[in-house]
């Protein structure tokens, strides 16, 4: 049985992957900081009995259960809304909005230049992460979990709810179109 100390650091270890995870599936920080805060509610409450050895297990379990939740809700809620969307094209007012005066820009987030190292190691992060975002859902998935949180095959394959040689054939997929497109940017790591 886990103890309290052991389920809050196991959260606080995995919290920052498990948001990364998040952003990479559903690519709304909102969304993920809900969707990891949701899985780790869910671990605490129907799975803080369980031994300390089990809870990683568990727990991408609970987080690949409720991004998929998070897709199956915005699915139905993209209905409704373009079914409520297109009853409301008939105002006369519509013609006056304009969808780009809804978005504020932010000009806080540009950081200052410190030094030419630091904008290098940025601007490749930058662009690794544009490379993991474009790779199909469940390479991605196969591949963050099995190279971002060093999860075994076994463990990788239990959590994804596939054979082994499923996990096995996704990260290799993943690992070579990752190389070949960061090759291809001039990016060798």
């Amino acid at each position: 049985m886990a103890t309290d100390k052991e389920l809050s650091d196991f959260l606080e270890n995995v919290e920052r992957r498990a948001f990364k995870q998040a952003v990479y599936a559903v690519r709304k920080d909102e969304s993920a900081l809900d969707i990891v805060q949701d899985a780790m509610i869910k671990l605490a409450e129907k799975y803080g009995d369980k031994p300390a050895a089990e809870l990683p297990m568990l727990f991408q379990r609970i987080l690949q259960n409720t991004i998929h939740d998070y897709f199956r809700r915005e699915k139905v809620r993209n209905t409704w809304v373009s079914l409520f969307s297109s009853m409301g094209r008939n105002n006369a007012n519509d013609e006056d909005y304009d969808v780009l005066e809804t978005f504020e820009s932010d000009e806080d987030s540009q950081a200052t230049e410190s030094s030419a190292n630091k904008l290098e190691r940025e601007q490749i992060l930058n662009i690794i992460d544009e490379e993991v975002q474009k790779l199909p859902a469940r390479q991605r998935e196969a591949f963050l979990m099995r190279y971002w949180e060093d999860m075994d095959v076994a463990e990788t394959a239990a959590a994804m709810g596939c054979s082994e040689g499923s996990v096995k054939t996704h990260c290799s997929r993943a690992t070579h179109t990752l190389a070949l497109s960061l090759k291809a940017k001039g990016i060798s790591l």
